[in-house]
Protein backbone atom coordinates (compact mmCIF):
# COMPACT_ATOMS: atom_id res chain seq x y z
CA UNK A 1 0.00 0.00 0.00
CA UNK A 2 1.27 3.56 0.65
CA UNK A 3 4.78 4.07 1.94
CA UNK A 4 5.21 5.91 5.29
CA UNK A 5 6.81 9.02 3.76
CA UNK A 6 3.94 9.38 1.29
CA UNK A 7 1.34 9.01 4.05
CA UNK A 8 3.17 11.61 6.13
CA UNK A 9 3.33 14.07 3.21
CA UNK A 10 -0.41 13.73 2.59
CA UNK A 11 -1.16 14.15 6.30
CA UNK A 12 1.02 17.28 6.45
CA UNK A 13 -0.71 18.81 3.43
CA UNK A 14 -4.15 18.09 4.85
CA UNK A 15 -3.15 19.48 8.26
CA UNK A 16 -2.12 22.71 6.50
CA UNK A 17 -5.57 22.95 4.93
CA UNK A 18 -4.58 21.73 1.46
CA UNK A 19 -7.16 19.53 -0.22
CA UNK A 20 -5.56 16.29 -1.39
CA UNK A 21 -7.44 14.54 -4.18
CA UNK A 22 -6.74 11.10 -5.61
CA UNK A 23 -7.07 11.03 -9.43
CA UNK A 24 -6.57 7.57 -10.89
CA UNK A 25 -7.41 5.20 -13.69
CA UNK A 26 -8.28 2.51 -11.17
CA UNK A 27 -11.77 1.29 -10.36
CA UNK A 28 -13.42 2.97 -7.39
CA UNK A 29 -13.27 -0.21 -5.32
CA UNK A 30 -9.54 -0.53 -6.06
CA UNK A 31 -8.78 3.14 -5.32
CA UNK A 32 -10.84 3.52 -2.14
CA UNK A 33 -8.43 1.56 0.15
CA UNK A 34 -5.62 3.97 -0.76
CA UNK A 35 -7.80 6.97 0.07
CA UNK A 36 -8.81 5.47 3.40
CA UNK A 37 -5.20 4.62 4.26
CA UNK A 38 -4.13 8.18 3.45
CA UNK A 39 -6.99 9.73 5.40
CA UNK A 40 -8.36 11.42 2.27
CA UNK A 41 -11.98 12.42 2.79
CA UNK A 42 -12.63 14.38 -0.41
CA UNK A 43 -14.21 12.58 -3.39
CA UNK A 44 -12.05 10.42 -5.64
CA UNK A 45 -11.63 10.72 -9.41
CA UNK A 46 -11.52 7.16 -10.75
CA UNK A 47 -11.71 5.25 -14.04
CA UNK A 48 -9.61 7.87 -15.88
CA UNK A 49 -12.17 10.52 -14.91
CA UNK A 50 -15.33 8.61 -15.83
CA UNK A 51 -16.31 8.40 -12.16
CA UNK A 52 -16.15 10.95 -9.37
CA UNK A 53 -17.28 9.33 -6.13
CA UNK A 54 -17.42 10.10 -2.46
CA UNK A 55 -15.40 7.79 -0.21
CA UNK A 56 -18.75 6.40 1.01
CA UNK A 57 -19.37 5.04 -2.50
CA UNK A 58 -21.93 7.60 -3.71
CA UNK A 59 -21.19 8.50 -7.32
CA UNK A 60 -21.29 12.22 -8.13
CA UNK A 61 -20.39 11.68 -11.78
CA UNK A 62 -20.53 8.63 -14.02
CA UNK A 63 -19.77 8.92 -17.73
CA UNK A 64 -19.75 5.39 -19.17
CA UNK A 65 -19.01 4.51 -22.78
CA UNK A 66 -22.27 4.57 -24.77
CA UNK A 67 -23.37 0.97 -25.28
CA UNK A 68 -23.20 0.80 -29.07
CA UNK A 69 -19.81 2.51 -29.11
CA UNK A 70 -18.58 0.10 -26.44
CA UNK A 71 -19.79 -2.88 -28.45
CA UNK A 72 -18.01 -1.51 -31.53
CA UNK A 73 -14.82 -1.16 -29.49
CA UNK A 74 -15.10 -4.69 -28.12
CA UNK A 75 -15.54 -6.06 -31.64
CA UNK A 76 -12.57 -4.05 -32.95
CA UNK A 77 -10.21 -5.12 -30.16
CA UNK A 78 -11.25 -8.76 -30.31
CA UNK A 79 -10.87 -8.77 -34.10
CA UNK A 80 -7.23 -7.80 -33.52
CA UNK A 81 -6.82 -10.78 -31.20
CA UNK A 82 -6.44 -8.89 -27.92
CA UNK A 83 -8.28 -9.75 -24.68
CA UNK A 84 -10.40 -7.15 -22.93
CA UNK A 85 -11.36 -6.24 -19.39
CA UNK A 86 -14.87 -4.76 -19.15
CA UNK A 87 -15.98 -2.69 -16.15
CA UNK A 88 -19.67 -2.56 -15.23
CA UNK A 89 -21.10 -1.51 -11.84
CA UNK A 90 -17.58 -1.35 -10.37
CA UNK A 91 -16.96 -5.03 -11.19
CA UNK A 92 -14.42 -6.51 -13.60
CA UNK A 93 -15.56 -8.91 -16.34
CA UNK A 94 -13.64 -10.88 -18.99
CA UNK A 95 -14.64 -13.35 -21.68
CA UNK A 96 -12.44 -15.98 -20.08
CA UNK A 97 -9.62 -16.04 -17.59
CA UNK A 98 -6.17 -15.67 -19.14
CA UNK A 99 -2.69 -15.12 -17.76
CA UNK A 100 -3.18 -11.41 -18.53
CA UNK A 101 -6.47 -11.16 -16.63
CA UNK A 102 -5.03 -13.11 -13.71
CA UNK A 103 -1.98 -10.82 -13.56
CA UNK A 104 -4.21 -7.75 -13.74
CA UNK A 105 -6.44 -9.07 -10.95
CA UNK A 106 -3.40 -9.67 -8.74
CA UNK A 107 -2.07 -6.18 -9.52
CA UNK A 108 -5.40 -4.56 -8.62
CA UNK A 109 -6.31 -6.98 -5.78
CA UNK A 110 -9.68 -7.65 -7.43
CA UNK A 111 -11.90 -10.60 -8.35
CA UNK A 112 -12.45 -11.29 -12.06
CA UNK A 113 -15.74 -12.58 -13.46
CA UNK A 114 -15.55 -14.70 -16.67
CA UNK A 115 -18.78 -14.30 -18.68
CA UNK A 116 -18.15 -15.93 -22.06
CA UNK A 117 -18.40 -14.02 -25.36
CA UNK A 118 -18.42 -10.34 -24.45
CA UNK A 119 -20.71 -9.19 -27.26
CA UNK A 120 -23.34 -11.71 -26.15
CA UNK A 121 -23.03 -10.60 -22.53
CA UNK A 122 -22.62 -6.80 -22.72
CA UNK A 123 -26.06 -5.21 -22.35
CA UNK A 124 -25.30 -1.97 -20.48
CA UNK A 125 -22.77 0.81 -20.96
CA UNK A 126 -19.41 -0.08 -19.40
CA UNK A 127 -17.48 2.50 -17.42
CA UNK A 128 -14.30 1.65 -19.31
CA UNK A 129 -12.50 -1.08 -21.26
CA UNK A 130 -8.87 -2.16 -20.85
CA UNK A 131 -6.69 -4.37 -23.01
CA UNK A 132 -3.68 -5.93 -21.27
CA UNK A 133 -0.74 -7.16 -23.31
CA UNK A 134 2.73 -6.70 -24.72
CA UNK A 135 3.62 -2.96 -24.74
CA UNK A 136 4.86 -2.89 -28.34
CA UNK A 137 1.85 -4.79 -29.64
CA UNK A 138 -0.45 -2.45 -27.73
CA UNK A 139 1.35 0.55 -29.24
CA UNK A 140 0.37 -0.74 -32.68
CA UNK A 141 -3.19 -1.43 -31.58
CA UNK A 142 -3.43 2.07 -30.12
CA UNK A 143 -2.34 3.67 -33.40
CA UNK A 144 -4.75 1.62 -35.47
CA UNK A 145 -7.75 2.14 -33.20
CA UNK A 146 -7.13 5.86 -32.77
CA UNK A 147 -7.23 6.09 -36.55
CA UNK A 148 -10.36 3.97 -36.77
CA UNK A 149 -12.36 5.71 -34.04
CA UNK A 150 -11.09 9.18 -35.01
CA UNK A 151 -11.91 10.87 -31.68
CA UNK A 152 -15.15 8.99 -31.01
CA UNK A 153 -13.45 7.09 -28.17
CA UNK A 154 -10.78 8.26 -25.73
CA UNK A 155 -7.83 5.87 -25.99
CA UNK A 156 -4.71 6.12 -23.82
CA UNK A 157 -2.11 4.07 -22.01
CA UNK A 158 -2.08 4.12 -18.21
CA UNK A 159 0.95 1.81 -18.08
CA UNK A 160 2.99 0.38 -20.97
CA UNK A 161 1.00 -2.88 -20.85
CA UNK A 162 -2.48 -1.35 -20.24
CA UNK A 163 -4.42 0.25 -23.12
CA UNK A 164 -7.56 1.96 -21.86
CA UNK A 165 -10.77 3.01 -23.62
CA UNK A 166 -13.23 5.57 -22.23
CA UNK A 167 -16.09 7.78 -23.33
CA UNK A 168 -14.80 10.52 -25.66
CA UNK A 169 -15.47 13.24 -23.09
CA UNK A 170 -13.60 11.43 -20.32
CA UNK A 171 -10.06 12.18 -19.15
CA UNK A 172 -8.46 12.62 -15.76
CA UNK A 173 -8.53 16.34 -16.53
CA UNK A 174 -12.29 16.41 -17.13
CA UNK A 175 -12.84 14.40 -13.96
CA UNK A 176 -10.79 16.81 -11.87
CA UNK A 177 -12.50 19.80 -13.51
CA UNK A 178 -15.87 18.36 -12.44
CA UNK A 179 -14.62 17.82 -8.89
CA UNK A 180 -13.06 21.29 -8.77
CA UNK A 181 -16.39 22.89 -9.66
CA UNK A 182 -18.12 20.69 -7.07
CA UNK A 183 -15.67 21.68 -4.32
CA UNK A 184 -15.14 25.27 -5.41
CA UNK A 185 -11.53 25.57 -6.54
CA UNK A 186 -9.95 26.42 -9.89
CA UNK A 187 -6.98 25.27 -11.95
CA UNK A 188 -4.92 28.25 -10.79
CA UNK A 189 -5.14 26.84 -7.25
CA UNK A 190 -4.18 23.31 -8.28
CA UNK A 191 -0.91 21.38 -8.38
CA UNK A 192 -1.14 18.03 -10.17
CA UNK A 193 1.37 15.18 -10.23
CA UNK A 194 1.63 12.51 -12.91
CA UNK A 195 3.78 10.06 -14.83
CA UNK A 196 1.74 8.35 -17.56
CA UNK A 197 0.21 9.33 -20.88
CA UNK A 198 -3.21 9.21 -19.22
CA UNK A 199 -2.06 12.07 -16.93
CA UNK A 200 -1.51 14.52 -19.78
CA UNK A 201 -4.97 16.15 -19.69
CA UNK A 202 -4.80 16.27 -15.89
CA UNK A 203 -1.50 18.15 -15.95
CA UNK A 204 -2.71 20.43 -18.74
CA UNK A 205 -5.75 21.40 -16.66
CA UNK A 206 -3.85 22.14 -13.46
CA UNK A 207 -2.22 25.51 -12.88
CA UNK A 208 1.08 23.84 -11.98
CA UNK A 209 2.18 20.48 -13.36
CA UNK A 210 4.72 18.17 -11.74
CA UNK A 211 6.13 15.02 -13.37
CA UNK A 212 8.24 12.36 -11.71
CA UNK A 213 11.57 11.83 -13.45
CA UNK A 214 10.57 8.37 -14.72
CA UNK A 215 7.46 9.81 -16.41
CA UNK A 216 6.59 9.39 -20.07
CA UNK A 217 8.47 11.83 -22.32
CA UNK A 218 5.26 13.68 -23.23
CA UNK A 219 4.49 14.20 -19.54
CA UNK A 220 7.96 15.56 -18.78
CA UNK A 221 7.70 17.91 -21.77
CA UNK A 222 4.67 19.72 -20.34
CA UNK A 223 5.72 19.72 -16.67
CA UNK A 224 6.55 22.91 -14.79
CA UNK A 225 8.73 20.84 -12.45
CA UNK A 226 10.28 17.37 -12.55
CA UNK A 227 10.62 15.69 -9.15
CA UNK A 228 12.63 12.57 -8.24
CA UNK A 229 11.78 9.04 -9.40
CA UNK A 230 8.63 7.35 -8.08
CA UNK A 231 10.81 4.78 -6.30
CA UNK A 232 12.31 7.68 -4.34
CA UNK A 233 8.80 8.92 -3.47
CA UNK A 234 9.47 12.08 -5.44
CA UNK A 235 5.94 13.43 -5.04
CA UNK A 236 6.27 13.25 -1.25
Amino acid sequence: MLRPRTREAIASARAAGVRTVLVTGRMFRAARPYALEAGISDPLVCYQGAVVAEVSGRFLRHEPIPLELAREAVAAVEAEGFPLNVYVDDELYVARETKESEAYARFQHLPVHPVGPLLDWLQQPPTKLVSVGDPELLDGLERRLKGYFDGRLHISKSLPHFLEFASPEVTKGSGLAFLAEHLGFGPEETIAFGDGENDIELLEWAGYAVAVENAHDRVIALADLVCPHVEQEGVA
